[in-house]
């Protein structure tokens, strides 16, 4: 195919060159009834090119396919069979994938480590999770991937099972052996899903960790946004293989999906994938070279270490990381990474993506830069000079992977749909949650509607909290009560 085109961009230059005035949707008609404060901060472009897909974009009967164009050369530019464009971010593409792999009371195996808005799939689905567990680290406290022999055990104890679910790369930049879970899934003749959120640049350089669809997945769920050019929920989800329909698919999407997609949105992942075509193995081999250079010299720094494959990659750890997510051992300094993240932002106006008890996160993309690269130095060479001043480090109780594995007692939907109450955190051990409980990011919940509470839990959500945990989900954020189940 031509990736020289961009279908939608082209359609959205033709649109301001022909000067159509619309009647219709969006009411600024271009920014002309947009707030003159707004435009001062927005920009003119921005309302200029909000304009409808269909009666905008293209005429009513969309006769001149021009999204379909589009989604097809995304669809080329990554091997897929097919590619559908999404408005709504990878929260929505993830449901639109579980949704069309199983229904209402029917099995979905999942990898514990499912970000947030998985567990909303199930609970506006219906389906029945059996958790895979991941593979715990226990001198680091991370959680990488669940292994293909773990899917593999599951099968066999759930061979009711409609497809698998894996998340990779995970926050960390952790990732899954793909190709040995598809291998597993085929062999029962079941569907692979992968949200692979954080991996849209994974097809365009070859140094990088092979991604879902050269490993064989069936469905793969890409945020645009995350790690590439595409605007705040951006995303695309992926089709290869005869074991999804497409149009069961593209059917599961329009159920969810806004009817009034984002242009702008569309725009923005067309000219993404025909920069990625045209430019990708240059962008990343220069990325790639910078962060390389990044990692040693942040390691350096005393108090911090990056981890690399030494720490992540191995039986029984990941099959692969991505190096562009730079994962900082701070526990060194002493103190948490979240007031590392909350320090260097007020400081130096540096704001790191991930932080948790003991380690931060540098996001880097193709967009970095020596400039990019050296603020984020200079931040944490800063850091480690004022870490006294954020002492002493509050103690957080972490939990064994045991002791954080909870009872699925009931489905997700009944347990968040059922009668519920609110109640002091200490008297909420033994109950069955009714919410969500998510330390944010990365979005993985530690416990959700209709597991059933430990002690364990609720002291590490308290104590997280403490030190500076966001748990964004929860009717009360400062986990002093929780939201449970009324059981007879």
């Amino acid at each position: 195919m031509d990736h020289s085109k961009a279908p939608v961009l082209e359609a959205l230059r033709a649109y301001h060159t022909e000067g159509q005035t619309p009647f219709t949707p969006p009411g600024h008609k271009q920014g002309k009834g947009a707030d003159p404060r707004v435009l001062a901060v927005l920009g003119d472009a921005v309302f200029r090119s909000d304009v409808l897909a269909i009666s905008g974009l293209d005429d009513r009967m969309s006769s001149h396919g021009i999204l379909a164009e589009a989604q097809a050369l995304m669809a080329d530019a990554v091997d897929a069979q097919h590619t559908f464009f999404s408005t709504c971010g990878s929260s929505l593409s993830v449901k639109a994938a579980m949704l069309s792999v199983a229904g209402p009371h029917e099995t979905l195996l999942i990898g514990r480590d499912a970000h947030k808005s998985v567990v909303s799939g199930l609970i506006l689905s219906g389906e029945k999770p059996v958790w895979v567990d991941p593979q715990w680290d226990p001198a680091l406290h991370l959680a990488h991937p669940p292994a293909s022999e773990a899917f593999q055990a599951a099968f066999r104890a759930h061979p009711e099972a409609k497809g698998a679910l894996v998340t990779s790369p995970t926050p960390y930049g952790t990732c899954s052996d793909l190709r040995a879970t598809a291998r597993v899934c085929h062999d029962h003749s079941k569907p692979l899903i992968v949200d692979e959120a954080w991996g849209a640049h994974l097809p365009f350089h070859p140094d990088l960790p092979t991604w879902a669809m050269d490993a064989g997945v069936d469905v793969c769920v890409t945020s645009v946004h995350k790690m590439g050019s595409g605007l705040e929920q951006g995303s695309v989800f992926h089709l290869q293989g005869d074991l999804v329909d497409p149009h069961v698919l593209s059917a599961r999407e329009d159920l969810l999906g806004t009817t009034s997609p984002s242009s702008l949105m569309y725009a923005a992942l067309d000219g993404w994938r025909r920069q990625m075509v045209e430019h990708g193995h240059a962008l990343y081999d220069e990325a790639l070279a910078l962060v390389a250079d990044v990692r040693s010299r942040i390691d350096a720094i005393d108090g911090m270490h990056v981890h690399g494959r030494a720490d992540f990659v191995g039986p029984g750890r990941a099959a692969d990381m991505d190096p562009l997510q730079i994962i900082v051992d701070i526990s060194g300094l002493h103190i948490t990474g979240y007031s590392a993240a909350d320090w260097v932002r007020e400081h130096h106006r540096v704001n790191l993506h991930l932080s948790d008890h003991r380690r931060v996160n540098a996001q880097f993309t193709h967009a970095d830069d020596d400039k990019s690269a050296e603020r984020l130095l200079t931040a944490l060479e800063d850091l480690a000079r004022h870490a006294h001043e954020l002492r002493p480090a509050p103690k957080i109780y972490v939990p064994d992977p045991a002791e954080l594995r909870l009872e699925q007692a009931m489905l997700p939907r009944d347990a968040f749909f059922g009668p519920t109450e609110q109640v002091p955190w200490r008297k909420a051990a033994g109950r069955v949650s009714a919410e969500m409980l998510t330390p944010y990011p990365p979005g993985i919940p530690a416990a959700l509607p209709g597991e059933r509470l430990t002690c364990d839990v609720l002291e590490y959500l308290r104590d997280g909290v403490d030190a500076g945990m966001v748990v964004p989900d929860a009717v009360d954020s400062e986990v002093t009560s929780v939201r449970v189940v009324v059981e007879e």
